[in-house]
């Protein structure tokens, strides 16, 4: 049984990883913690895990921490800087919900998030744990960088057309829209029922933190410098991550798009390329570690449409989290994550 514990357990990424985890057969969550609800039982602040957990929330401590065999961070940026790497010098292993170690560049991850990076001498080791390009790495890592929703649905929706060089690297537009569950489980006005609800937004236009991570990682598979942009809008739904990518195919390319994206992912459990002519919704994928892709040329041009669809706390955070510690630990992939999609 592989011993958990979780830092920063009350937002919806901790409250996700405990859902999620109650249904796991081979892991047992032995610590939560939060500063600020220390003493707290776990099932008072969130009563869906009744009869699931007799845990109370405590401090941080990190002698306690490291005993588990893996500890997840889902805390803010910055936190997991100093707490992770005292945890990995006693013999842990660690997977990071935020954004602390996504970001290979110290300097870039500075400027995106504010502040100096806390541990730079750690960004060498960490695996970026996206599983569908770095299977083999996260089986060997100590700390694991897990990606965020937006790069998820971004990255697996592009990957297979810039590995294969069938578009052009210079001109990528991402228009991704997400519920409101994105933001955070903190109070603030933009995410008011009044504020949120019936309407629908674009924001961080100039640029969002994601960014920087979307264009690394799309310039791995390409091989060479990629031209992104990306614009995020805030949709009235509570959970969900819809990524509509727009590529432009090379004058030379000939290729049968539907069956470069079914073989590049016909391995993978949790990448369902849909149909030819398919539209996914984000409903299909709610509560469930899944991303749905689907493969348009409009009026059979140049353009290449991808639309991909995951569960922002699922597959974009939580769940992608626990695939990365299957892996880690040698079990079946889909351990504990086999779960159908709610609907409506």
């Amino acid at each position: 049984m592989i011993k958990v514990g979780i830092v920063g357990g009350t937002g919806y990424t901790g409250v996700e990883l405990l859902r999620l985890l109650a249904q796991h057969p081979e892991a047992n969550v032995d610590v939560i913690t939060s500063r600020s609800e220390a003493g707290q039982a776990v099932a008072d602040m969130y009563p869906n895990l009744r009869g699931h957990y007799d845990l109370r929330f405590t401090e941080p401590d990190a002698d306690r921490l490291a005993a588990c065999d893996v500890v997840f961070f889902a805390t803010p940026h910055g936190v997991a800087h100093s707490l992770a790497g005292e945890i990995l010098d006693k013999g842990g292993r660690v997977i990071d919900l935020s954004a602390d170690f996504r970001i290979r560049d110290p300097e870039l991850w500075a400027k995106w998030y504010g502040q100096p990076h806390g541990a730079p001498e750690l960004l060498k080791e960490a695996v970026y744990g996206l599983p569908e390009v770095n299977r083999e790495k996260i089986k060997q890592a100590r700390l694991i960088a897990a990606p965020g929703c937006y790069p998820t649905a971004v990255q697996l929706a592009t990957i297979p057309l810039l590995e294969a060089g069938l578009v052009s690297a210079d001109d990528i537009i991402a228009d991704c829209k997400s519920g409101v569950s994105g933001a955070g489980r903190g109070a603030s006005v933009g995410s008011l029922l009044c504020e949120s609800s019936e309407s629908m937004m674009a924001y961080a236009v100039a640029g969002h933190r994601h960014l920087p991570e979307i264009q690394q990682g799309l310039e791995e598979a390409a091989q060479s410098d990629v031209g992104l942009t990306f614009v995020p809008h805030l949709t009235p739904m509570i959970r969900g991550i819809h990524a509509t990518v727009y590529t432009q195919l090379l004058d030379d390319a000939e290729v049968d798009l539907q069956t470069l994206f079914e073989k590049r992912y016909a391995n993978e459990p949790f990448v369902d390329v849909m149909p030819a002519g398919s539209h996914p919704a984000t409903r299909s994928v709610k509560g469930v570690n899944m991303c749905r892709i689907s493969i348009h040329r409009p009026q059979n041009g140049k353009r290449v449409v991808v639309l991909s669809v995951i569960d922002n706390l699922v597959k974009g955070a939580s769940g992608q989290a626990i695939q990365n510690m299957n892996l880690m630990f040698g079990l079946p992939e889909a351990t504990g994550l086999n779960q159908v999609a709610l609907m409506p």
